[in-house]
């Protein structure tokens, strides 16, 4: 981890613990009288990342979290996906496109549709994982970590 991958920011108390994992989903209407919502509100909505340092402890009052927030360096984490097996190559850069599929009970939805990813965004395949065997529509799939 360097400087350059992480960056300091505001988050909850209950996220404020290393490692953990968070989806930011942008600012909320509670943040609009805040006076340090520009710390909170830095981050990319709808991306992912993890706690990887509390920076010293302090609490801070705010409107939106019952228990404070705190400073914290957070770096974007991977997020896994399914993509077509052809294009699973370790390293490979994509742009990401989700899987086109209606099977919404199909249990490797959410990894066609993955939160953290958006249609067209450049990414590395970190680490190919496993086949998706049961596709329900056929396709030859597998799950894969992709890095923005």
């Amino acid at each position: 981890m360097n400087n350059e991958s992480t960056k300091v920011t505001l988050v909850g108390c209950r996220l404020a613990k290393e490692g953990q994992e968070f989806i930011y989903w942008g600012e909320s209407p509670d943040c609009s009288g805040c006076k340090i919502k520009g710390t909170c509100n830095n981050l990319e909505a709808g991306r992912k990342y993890r706690v990887e340092k509390i920076r010293n402890g302090t609490v801070h009052g705010c409107y939106l979290h019952d228990q404070g927030v705190m400073v914290v360096e957070v770096s974007r984490t991977p997020v896994v996906a399914t993509i077509e097996s052809k294009k699973a190559v370790p390293g490979a850069k994509i742009n990401f496109e989700p899987i086109k599929c209606s099977e919404i009970n199909c249990e490797f939805y959410g990894y066609c549709y993955p939160k953290g990813l958006k249609s067209g965004d450049k990414c590395t395949i970190v680490n190919v994982m496993d086949d998706v065997d049961e596709c329900l529509r056929g396709k030859s799939l597998k799950k894969v970590e992709l890095s923005l």
